[in-house]
């Protein structure tokens, strides 16, 4: 794998955000900052349009220093906000679609995604924040966590009612569709797992491929399970990288950290990574039977020590053990105890 995005990279090395770049005629990457985040910035791809104004592709983290990161992003290329016509979603969480809302407000831009996130946004928006709290509380206890640690993790309604307001979109994008962007010809490539409607685009005169959280460089991005989300997401995800390994691509501009070439080589190694960890879990099961996913998570290996996580964090490894555990019961290798709390053992053969 090559790192074509150098100054991404560097920025990425010395903890800060790098800058704007003019990466094509009409193309520039723009960082915007998440608060309290390992990730430290999503990237915004800004298009130039045909006919004059602009598209985004993703739009940063809503909060005051991510609006004043993307209004300064947009002026150092020579434009604004209210230039933008359109803005595309990769997917639903809040460090893309976020500030969807404040720039359609300030813009009048059309706002698109995959209909299975447009679904669950739409979903969201209806839901009260301390509803939106005592559904996630009882998933987590449906996955072995004590009620009070749940509820801790989870924490107050506050916590959650920036996520209910976030910008329902006003157009769907299927597989296959091309976006609305005058002068560029991006394909949109559903592929499922991070989220159930996640959307890369391929860019079909320049060989770009954007491919959102679905393949970063560094990290295996989450793959969890949700309460409202797919039954075997892991499986959907392994399926998405399978269907993008030998797409031709000239250079993979990700979400998150750098741009690089080598699609093939990231998909197998992403690849390779669920596997190990699939037979890592699988042991675990074998040496303690009859656990829950809340108590698997404990055995298996991650960036720092069990006793660390808390709060999302924790939540984000165990909902990710259990999309683990998921697809070893699809593949028929572990099964579970049923009930209102279920425990899972090696099958036996």
């Amino acid at each position: 794998m090559e790192i074509t995005g150098t100054a991404q990279h560097a920025a990425w090395q010395s903890r800060s955000l790098p800058p704007v770049e003019q990466l094509r005629p009409g193309l520039w990457s723009l960082p915007v900052p998440i608060p309290h985040n390992p990730l430290r910035y999503v990237t915004v791809h800004v298009f130039a349009l045909d006919g004059g104004g602009l598209g985004l592709l993703d739009t940063g983290w809503e909060s005051d220093a991510g609006w004043t990161a993307l209004t300064d992003g947009l002026a150092a290329i020579g434009g604004s906000v209210q230039d933008v016509r359109g803005v595309l979603v990769s997917h639903l969480h809040f460090d893309h679609l976020g500030l969807a809302a404040r720039v359609r407000a300030a813009s009048g831009a059309w706002v698109a995604m995959h209909p299975a996130d447009a679904t669950a946004v739409a979903a969201l928006s209806r839901t009260a924040a301390a509803d939106a709290v005592a559904a996630e509380v009882r998933f987590l206890i449906g996955l072995g966590a004590p009620p009070e640690e749940a509820r801790a993790d989870v924490g107050g309604a506050e916590n959650l009612a920036g996520f209910l307001r976030m910008a329902v979109p006003d157009r769907l994008l299927e597989d296959g569709d091309v976006a609305a962007f005058p002068s560029w010809s991006l394909r949109a490539v559903h592929t499922p797992g991070h989220t159930p409607g996640h959307l890369c685009f391929a860019e079909e005169r320049t060989g770009l491929f954007f491919s959102g959280d679905h393949v970063l460089p560094r990290i295996s991005p989450n793959v969890s399970s949700t309460h409202r989300g797919e039954a075997d997401p892991l499986r959907s995800y392994l399926g998405s990288l399978a269907g993008v390994r030998d797409l031709a691509v000239t250079e993979v501009l990700p979400a998150h950290e750098w741009r690089f070439r080598g699609l093939a080589d990231r998909v197998d190694a992403l690849t390779a990574h669920h596997e190990a960890r699939l037979a890592e879990l699988l042991a675990a099961i074998g040496a303690h039977p009859g656990s829950t996913p809340w108590d698997l998570a404990a055995h298996l290996t991650w960036s720092r020590p069990w006793e660390q996580y808390e709060r999302r964090m924790r939540i984000f490894a165990v909902t990710e053990t259990d999309a683990h555990v998921r697809l070893l019961a699809g593949r028929g290798l572990v099964t579970s105890s049923g009930g209102a709390v279920p425990t899972w053992t090696i099958r036996p053969r």
